[in-house]
């Protein structure tokens, strides 16, 4: 291993406690500048998955929230009836190419002409309802199945209704069809009719035009100019004979076609409601509204985990705190009431125990620091206080913390000190909480101190006690001084996810600025992504200081 990130590992002292005195240890290099040194962690797919599975609740609320929402919004949304008809149209065999052409150019846009403002004008006038022609036409549709079979569909407020208005489109789709049938045929008579005078009237004027010239002298300009005419006049004579056979035609075959078209389209199937599934639509609208929950959670999560400043990695703990992070463990749940055999507590005052320093003069003094939450902290350090009064030790719990969650643990929250019958050895309880304008002295370094009745009971307790237990809490709004009366080694336990760097680093250097020596952190709720190992870096020599591996546990 190169020196740049050479492990300096603690010494061990003669009893085996290997969280004594760390020679390579020292209390200010680390935090130098340890904010420049800081690397945030990497974005991977794995932190992703870390913050979905941190907030498995937080996602479960907007599945459930989306779910109402699908659901209310299918309830507030108007659902209207639809009924259908089936109209059949029927063709005839028509042999004028003009008829077919414009025949063709009706039949074959039924669609359109279902759609037309002229069919939605006449069904509104015949339902008698006071609605735009627009708005009609929005409420129904027409598909053209095959050439000749033609489907309507109506919506409305009613089954009722959508079969009324659908009877009454098909009505009017059919009167607007054949009128417009036997309109074309009109038109098409009469265009004959009109050519065939106007032809007649230009051979009558050919005629007189030849008798005419045919009267004068001839010569050979007056026989070119009576051939033309005569030629004109014959041309004239073929287009009318094929006139009046078209017009016969018409009148013989087209005519009656158009006849049978324009009367022979009939419903194939009268408007019935269409089947509404309210069980189906329900489905839809709760599956749609669960999906857009899960999303929208989803989205909230990841923008939440990115946008953090809170610390959840062993490193960034580590580094920010100017520590290493020598124990982790999962998620703790505090109780209210008495010491819970949570396997993490213990595991937790099992380390605290072996943090405790030996010191052969005085009794041993640690200090637990919670930077955040302090009931799991309390819990631990009350379980290991009882553990060592039960192995005959005299032990003294002093509770620091507003609210004393250590202390009322074992039914102590007033203000004082007080004795907890334990068997084989003995244990007291110091309760700070009051009106102190600064955090209470402890018992040691007290030389020059005066101290108060509060310190006064919790020296006489330290002087025949073996072990002084600190649970203390470090506001930058009164520092930390203080620390060093109570404790001369300290523990910090942070949880994941809930302090930033600012108040991670700012708590540990108020332990150290205090004169405590800050041994190493307790990490809370640790990701089971989290593959750091919680050391920490010197900004001069870039040295690691590696935690124990008796004494730090993966989640």
């Amino acid at each position: 291993m190169s020196d740049r990130y050479r492990p300096i590992m603690p010494s061990h002292n003669g009893d085996g406690n290997a969280l004594g005195e760390l020679g390579a240890y020292e209390d200010f290099a680390v935090a130098e500048d340890r904010s420049a040194d800081f690397v945030p962690s990497l974005v991977s797919l794995g932190f992703f998955k870390a913050a979905l599975r941190r907030s498995a609740r937080f996602l479960c609320l907007a599945a459930i929230a989306g779910l109402i929402a699908g659901l209310g919004a299918y309830l507030a949304t108007p659902h209207p009836h639809q009924a259908s008809t089936t109209l059949l149209l029927p063709f005839g065999s028509i042999s004028n190419i003009s008829s077919i052409t414009a025949f063709n150019e009706v039949v074959t846009d039924n669609q359109t002409t279902a759609q037309s403002r002229s069919v939605a004008g006449l069904a509104i006038r015949n339902l008698g309802l006071r609605q735009s022609v627009d708005s009609f036409l929005s409420s129904y549709t027409a598909t053209s199945v095959t050439d000749r079979v033609l489907v309507i569909t109506v919506s409305a407020s009613s089954s009722d209704q959508a079969v009324l208005r659908a009877n009454a489109i098909a009505k009017a789709f059919l009167q607007v069809r054949a009128d417009e049938l036997l309109s074309e045929q009109e038109l098409t008579r009469e265009s004959l009719e009109q050519q065939i005078g106007q032809v007649e009237q230009n051979i009558s004027s050919l005629a007189r035009q030849i008798s005419r010239l045919a009267a004068e002298p001839a010569s050979p300009g007056q026989q070119s100019q009576l051939s033309s005419l005569r030629a004109e006049s014959s041309q004239a004579t073929s287009t009318l004979t094929a006139l009046k056979q078209a017009l016969v035609s018409e009148q013989t075959n087209t005519q009656p076609a158009t006849a049978v078209n324009a009367r022979g389209a009939v419903v194939l199937n009268a408007a019935t409601p269409v089947p509404h599934s309210r069980k189906k639509h329900l489905l839809l609208y709760a599956l749609v509204g669960l999906v857009v929950g899960v999303v929208l959670g989803v989205t909230v999560v990841v923008f939440r985990a990115l946008l953090s400043n809170r610390l959840r990695r062993r490193d960034d703990v580590a580094q920010a705190l100017g520590a290493p992070v020598k124990l982790s463990v999962g998620r703790v749940r505090p109780s209210r009431r008495g010491v819970p055999r949570d396997p993490d507590i213990q595991r937790i005052a099992a380390y605290l125990d072996r943090a405790v320093p030996t010191d052969p003069k005085h009794a041993a003094a640690l200090a637990v620091v919670p930077v955040d939450d302090p009931r799991a902290a309390a819990l631990s350090l009350v379980s290991l206080a009882l553990s060592r009064a039960q192995q005959g030790e005299q032990v003294v719990l002093a509770d620091l913390v507003t609210g004393a969650p250590a202390a009322g643990l074992l039914g102590f929250r007033e203000r004082g000190v007080s004795e907890v019958s334990v068997r084989l050895g003995g244990l007291t309880v110091a309760v700070s909480q009051g009106d102190d304008v600064l955090p209470p002295t402890g018992p040691l370094g007290r030389a020059q101190v005066q101290g108060s009745p509060f310190t006064d009971a919790v020296t006489a307790a330290y002087a025949r006690a073996n072990l002084l237990l600190t649970l203390a809490t470090l506001d930058v709004s009164f520092g930390g001084d203080h620390l060093a009366t109570w404790a001369t080694d300290a523990v910090a336990v942070i949880t994941a996810g809930r302090s930033s760097w600012t108040t991670i680093s700012a708590v540990g250097e108020m332990v150290r600025l205090s004169g405590t020596r800050l041994v190493s952190a307790v990490l809370i709720g640790a990701d089971h992504s989290d593959e750091s190992l919680g050391v920490t870096y010197t900004s001069d020599s870039h040295e690691v200081e590696a935690p124990l591996q008796d004494g730090h546990s993966n989640p």
